[in-house]
Formats: structure tokens, sequence, C-alpha cells
């Protein structure tokens, strides 16, 4: 049985075809906080904190942790009283926007809107009597403009959807969202975002396709209980790539067992390496073969380490051998091209110095500094510098 089944009206996000002649999906725009999502906006990075909510400085530390990696929205549990009534503090004192993520409690909805959340998230499978409260928590929402994520897990789907699907299929994970979407649009409500997670990447797959195809809200990607730091990122970057790349996705969160700062490193390197996003520093080398004459590896993690703050976008070639080194190294800003315990530097396609292989960090990070130097400081003629 479909949601088209069960009677559910097309609302405002369910055309025929959601995706437009170049095969780009439609989504509409909604704001969490300061952050523009969807219709053509940046794809935004989430995470999640680990901390106690209630414990507020321990939040406040790991979301000021969280913001320096490039995070952008950040989600917080509010499982407790204590924790819903920490909220205004962390709100207040947040540099980015904060999501209240609420489970069984539906009356904590009305407790994060007032505390100034930036949007509220709520999973249709876990929080008891919410059906019934879905008109007050619309006329709320709408009043303070925080819109709702409806949060599906496969982990946490209605016993009948499991009943009816034989699983946490794709469909039903489906019905699920646009279940709950179209009680909030009977009350006019549509600021809505919405996920459907799986821990299976291709089923996660599937589950946004149809998604997408069905309605014009919003998405936020992820793959639920992806696991360990590489598991992970495996799992998210495969999904994400499939459906980043044909259009469908607002928002990401790359879920692990890990602490949220590496989720949010993954999220951006996989929207840096989709094209995504600017990506500040790319680092091009060689796997390494028996034609090495020096040690990559080691020269590898030690450029890679020199220039992790280098504040502007570069790509740095490290190559092993006389092969494909001296074309790689030259195709970059800066690249070394290594062999018989030398480097051989370039900067922008020229050599300008052969040097031994302990200098070759040393000699990357000057002619990078100079390069910066040449390329970013503003000329007397640039408007509105003043000299």
């Amino acid at each position: 049985m479909s949601v088209a089944d069960l009677g559910i009206p097309p609302g405002t996000g369910t055309p025929a075809d959601a995706t437009g002649a170049s095969g780009i999906r439609r989504s509409k725009r909604l704001w969490v906080g300061s952050v523009p999502v969807g219709a053509g906006a940046p794809i935004s990075v989430q995470s999640m904190c680990t901390t106690t909510t209630a414990d507020v400085d321990s939040t406040l530390q790991q979301i000021a942790e969280l913001t320096a990696a490039g995070c952008e929205i950040v989600r917080v549990a509010v499982p407790s009283r204590d924790d819903a009534a920490a909220l205004p503090r962390i709100v207040a004192r947040s540099p980015i926007p904060v999501v209240a993520d609420i489970h069984f409690q539906p009356h904590y909805v009305f407790e994060a809107i007032d505390a100034g959340c930036a949007a509220v998230r709520v999973n249709p499978g876990n929080i008891k009597q919410f059906d019934d409260r879905v008109a007050d928590i619309a006329r709320r929402a709408a009043a303070a403009k925080v819109p709702i994520r409806i949060g599906v897990n496969a982990g946490s789907l209605d016993r009948r959807l499991l009943a009816r699907h034989g699983g946490a299929t794709p469909q039903a994970l489906v019905e699920s969202a646009l279940w709950e979407c179209s009680l909030f649009e009977e009350h006019g409500f549509t600021d809505i975002k919405i996920s459907v997670k799986h821990h299976d990447p291709m089923t996660m797959v599937a589950a946004y396709r149809e998604l997408a195809a069905r309605c014009e809200y919003p998405l936020h990607l992820g793959v639920t209980e992806a696991g360990p730091l590489m598991q992970g990122t495996i799992k998210s970057a495969v999904a994400f790539a499939i459906l980043l790349h044909g259009g469908i996705g607002d928002t990401i969160r790359v879920s692990l067992s890990a602490p949220p700062v590496e989720e949010v490193k993954v999220g951006i390197g996989i929207l840096e390496s989709l094209g995504l996003r600017q990506r500040k520093l790319e680092i091009v080398s060689c796997p390494g073969c028996g034609r090495l004459q020096v040690d990559l590896y080691n020269l590898t993690a030690k450029v890679e380490a020199a220039f992790a703050d280098f504040p502007f976008p570069l790509r740095v070639a490290v190559m092993g051998c006389i092969v494909n080194g001296p074309g790689e190294a030259r195709a970059a800003d800066i690249g070394v091209s290594s062999g018989n315990g030398k480097g051989q530097i370039f900067v922008r396609g020229e050599v300008v110095a052969t040097v031994p292989e302990h200098r070759i960090v040393e000699t990357l990070v000057e002619e990078a500094a100079k390069l910066a130097a040449d390329t970013h400081t503003p000329s007397d003629s640039t408007p509105g510098v003043e000299r």
C-alpha cells in the first residue's frame, strides 16, 4: 500500500515530476537560522553534538570545535526536561544555528521553538501521540518561522509500516515521511525538510530517489549508523556522490562512530571532491612503486601537516619518480618531482629550484607563501582597500 492508497493529499511538495528538463531536482527554499537550504543554495554540512545537552559548557565547547571545522548547522539531543531547559542558553551563545532533536516527547518541540532553536527535528516512528499535536506544532512553528525536519530512520519505523512493506524498504521510509508531511500540510505548514536514512547506502539512495521524485521539500542526506571512521566514510561518500551528482540533496551529515569533528571533515571533503565546494588544500601524490627513490609516504605526511592551515586554495603535487612526477608537479600550483634523494620544485609549471630531500617541505612552504603574497595581496587600485 502506498501513501496515495492512504488518501494522503498531494500537498505542496508532491508534483508528478520534481525534476526539470536538465534532470536536476528542484527544491523549495527554507532557512535554518541564517543558513539557506534548498532552491540552489550551497549544500550545508551538519553534525550532532555527543555531549549531554544539559551540560551547557561542554555542549558549547563542542559546538565551537565543530564550527571551527566548518560545520554550518548543529543538532543537539533533547531527551529530558533538563536538556530542554538548557536550550535557551545554548542557542544564545552558539555561533551556528541549533536544531533540537526530539524523540518520544512532543511537548519538547514547543520548548525548543520558545528557546529560539533554528529548526526542530522530529522522528515519526518515535514520537508518541505526535499526530494529535500537529496542528499546535504547525501553528507555533509557523509563527516563529521555525522549519521542521521530518527525520525517518530505518531503525525506528512504525511497526505497521514494517509489516506492510516487509521491512525497512525504500518505500516504507518514503511512506512514513510523506504521511507526516501530509499532516502538516493539512494545517498549511510546508516549511519542512525531510530525511529518510538507512544503514545500507543503496537502500538509502533508492529511498531518496523516490522521495525526490514525489516532493519538492529540501532533503537532508545521511547514511544512518554508517559505522566507524573508514567504513562510514566509504558508505557516505558512495551514497552522497550518487545522489548529489544527480542533483538530489540540500544538506548532509556523515554519521560516524567517531568524534563529530571527523564527521564535518569528511562531509566537507566529499563536497570538495564533487566540486560542490571550493577545496582549500588538494594534495596530488602517487601511491608509490618500486621506482621510488625518496621516503614518499613520510614526505607526503609532512607536506599535509605543513599546509593544513594554509588560508588559500592550493593544489600541491608530491611525486616520487620521473614517470608521472614532472607532469603532475607542473600541473599543480606548486609541486615536487622527487628522485635520487632530491626534489625538483615547480611553481605554476616552472622549475624554480632543486633541493635535497630534507629541504623539500620547507621549500614548498616558502614558495607557497610567495605565491599567496603575489596572488592574494590587494593592489593599490583595489576599490575599498586601504594601503
